[in-house]
């Protein structure tokens, strides 16, 4: 239910594009309503994969879970705990099987442990290696942080593939003070900023934990790179249609 709402409303805040590597493209034509019509690329995520993503801001799993809806996949997320106190969407994490990661406490390892019951299971895992967001208030795009171990420590564990993705222009969405991040939401419906969403192809991460920390960042700050680069390309496009010809253009 999360990601078909999230598929749902993420149209009224802004336009999503997505992308991918050729290594996670599809074979065949996908179905209209499984990809972006204007990509590249047709991504696959398989089944029992691990999504690894960035994360910039409040909006982001919005965009990720709308655009691996589009892609027909319905991640199990593991998220901060703290989201389970929500009413309403605690009752919908619970109820879909999503993950609460209790950073800094005993609990934390459960998380894990859960998150490899489900892969087993045939599901695919959302997971964000930087397990926080970034300290930066303005609206610029920020390259991932540093990875924490819990994904590598999960891809070594399961033995699942991990596919790198990067977001860009969630943080035109919300980000900032409260007051900021809700301005965001209020004007983006008008604005309607360019969201860009890109796969890398999967990768198999190697046994030592901080070789694969290492390389799981690489492979996500290089979709996060693909993915501000078509976003930037798409915002100067847009601006060229907006601003008309130029003076060249337009003597006689």
């Amino acid at each position: 239910m999360l990601s078909r709402t999230a598929a749902l409303l993420l149209p009224v805040f802004g336009h999503l594009r997505i992308t991918a590597d050729p290594a996670s493209a599809a074979t065949t034509d996908p179905a209209p309503d499984t990809a972006d019509p204007a990509a590249d690329t047709v991504p696959t995520v398989a089944p029992g994969s691990i999504v690894a993503a960035n994360h910039t801001s409040l909006a982001d799993p919005v965009v990720v879970l709308a655009a691996l809806h589009r892609l027909g996949a319905r991640p199990v997320v593991l998220a901060t705990a703290g989201l389970w106190r929500i009413p309403l969407l605690g009752t919908l994490l619970r109820h879909e099987g999503h993950i609460a990661v209790h950073r800094g406490t005993a609990r934390a390892a459960e998380s894990l442990d859960a998150a490899a019951e489900a892969l087993a299971a045939g599901r695919v895992v959302l997971i964000y290696g930087e397990g926080g967001l970034p300290r930066r208030r303005d609206s610029g795009e920020l390259p991932p942080g540093p990875f924490r171990s819990g994904l590598a420590r999960l891809a070594q564990a399961t033995g699942a593939p991990v596919v790198p993705l990067g977001q860009a222009g969630s943080r035109r969405l919300t980000s900032g003070g409260r007051a900021k991040q809700l301005a965001g939401l209020a004007t983006a419906p008008v604005r309607r900023p360019g969201l860009h969403v890109h796969l890398g192809a999967p990768l198999h991460l190697p046994a030592d934990t901080a070789e694969a920390t290492a390389r799981a960042h690489h492979a996500v700050t290089a979709a996060w790179t693909a993915a501000s680069r078509h976003a930037a390309s798409r915002d100067a496009a847009i601006h060229r249609t907006t601003a008309g010809p130029g003076p060249e253009a337009t003597r006689p």
